[in-house]
């Protein structure tokens, strides 16, 4: 029984990259073919974001024969059309997880996130991936109650865990950074950045494919038989693989119901500015750094490679995008930067990403052969190619960082399928509302 739209096709052209910044400005134009027929492979992978692209790219390299499955094209999905920004830790706060996992277990979580960084690079460097990455990302503090709490976690980040690249910014630093009255504080991580997401995929893919992964492009699947040997269907055709390794974050849909219990499918936009000279740049984001601030409904943003400013703001719980994005992603852009009013507005697009209810990854074992990975709760750029090298390791028999992820243990979000959403929809309407009234 069908309880949603079909969100492949709800809000896009299938077959067809999102009309964004990104889509636009792409170093290529991928042509993969459409699977027909049946085929055998070791490990299917079904998924052209960074989880499958990832978990393609090493497989293949350790020697597998490895097909992956796209429903429309690779970085289609939130792989290419994010905010593009990484950095150490994970979506949630160090303390926060040493009070739910204990602290052996938030270390190794931590630690997981340095190699998820760690991994980045590698790749970039590898595979002379143009990305447009750019050191520097600054957490932007809305509530001046805040900053104490701020100043605590960087000594707790230095203290406990030795990582001290994060720089705290004052009151007046953080305006030196960042041309805005909304903020009373900040933290400079020297450790984050930011890239061109969608190239960064088109890379992956690039790389995948040059190790021996075929990869298929408008072709989805609609069924997957478990077994000894799992058979996935498409209507083009079948595959059948010792193994199988899903990785469709907020696209999942109903293709596996454990999954879709524990994930929640949620739409987040980005609006991108007409070009602007060096000094303007320079003026309103100092340095090129990346700025995300303290809001429950983010506002994060950057310089482009060639200067506009691409300035996230704003979700939608329901399945339907707004029908003006630029509209509704000006409103929240023009809070943080007023002086903004007359710029002109050049790309609008949003995407669907998947948020768990800890906002930790989800990350299972459904059957001995089929692992699934997902619900990044958007800090997926790193930790999601992370988790197709950890969902490789796990396929070749090491599965220890696998392990690390799934002994989070994260419960099914309340409702099930059928409910879950109206339950969503009160809650964030509620923390939406604290982060309006400053409470």
């Amino acid at each position: 029984m069908t309880f949603s739209p079909d969100l492949l096709t709800a809000n896009d052209v299938p077959g067809q990259h999102a009309a964004s910044f990104y889509s636009a400005t792409a170093d290529t134009k991928t042509n993969y073919p459409q699977l027909a027929g049946d085929v055998s492979c070791d490990v299917c992978v079904v998924g052209g974001g960074y989880t499958g692209l990832s978990t393609a790219l090493h497989l293949a390299e350790r020697g597998y024969d490895v097909v992956l499955l796209e429903a429309n094209r690779v970085g289609w999905g939130a792989s290419g059309r994010n905010g593009g920004q990484v950095s150490p830790g994970q979506r949630v706060g160090q303390t926060t997880l040493e009070k739910r996992h204990g602290a052996a277990h938030a270390k190794e979580l931590w630690d997981l996130s340095l190699q998820s960084m760690e991994l980045l690079h590698s790749l970039i460097k590898t595979h002379h991936i143009k990305c447009d990455f750019t050191p520097g990302l600054i957490e932007a503090v809305h509530r001046k109650d805040w900053v104490d709490e701020l100043k605590e976690d960087l000594d707790h980040y230095r203290d406990t865990y030795g990582y001290d690249q994060i720089e705290f910014l004052n009151g007046t630093k953080i305006r030196d950074y960042v041309d805005s009255p909304a903020y009373f504080a900040g933290a400079l991580n020297h450790g984050g950045g930011h890239l061109h997401p969608l190239n960064f995929a088109l890379g992956l893919a690039s790389a995948a494919e040059a190790a021996g992964a075929k990869l298929f492009e408008t072709s989805r699947v609609t069924r997957i038989d478990p077994g000894d040997t799992v058979r996935v269907h498409l209507e083009t055709g079948a595959v059948r693989a010792k193994h199988v390794v899903l990785g469709c974050n907020g696209y999942l849909g109903e293709l596996d119901p454990t999954t879709a219990r524990h994930i929640m499918p949620i739409n987040n936009y980005i609006i991108a500015t007409e070009p602007f000279s060096e000094s303007e740049a320079e003026k309103l984001i100092a340095k090129g750094r990346a700025v995300a601030d303290t809001k429950f409904v983010i506002n994060y943003f950057r310089m482009s490679a060639d200067r506009r400013l691409l300035f996230g703001g704003g979700e939608t719980y329901k399945y339907d995008f707004p029908t003006d994005i630029k509209s509704f992603v000006r409103k929240p852009m023009l809070e943080i930067f007023p002086q903004l009013k007359d710029v002109k507005i050049e790309y609008g697009w949003g995407g669907t990403l998947a948020i768990t209810t800890k906002r930790m990854p989800y990350f299972a074992r459904l059957t001995p052969n089929i692992l699934s990975a997902s619900g990044y709760s958007g800090h997926g750029v790193a930790m999601a190619t992370l988790a197709g090298q950890i969902c490789a390791e796990a396929v070749d028999g090491t599965a220890s960082r696998f392990d690390v992820f799934e002994q989070i243990n994260l419960p099914a979000f309340p409702g099930g399928v059928r409910f879950r959403y109206p339950l969503l929809v009160l809650a964030m309407t509620w923390f939406a509302m604290r982060d309006r009234l400053g409470i």
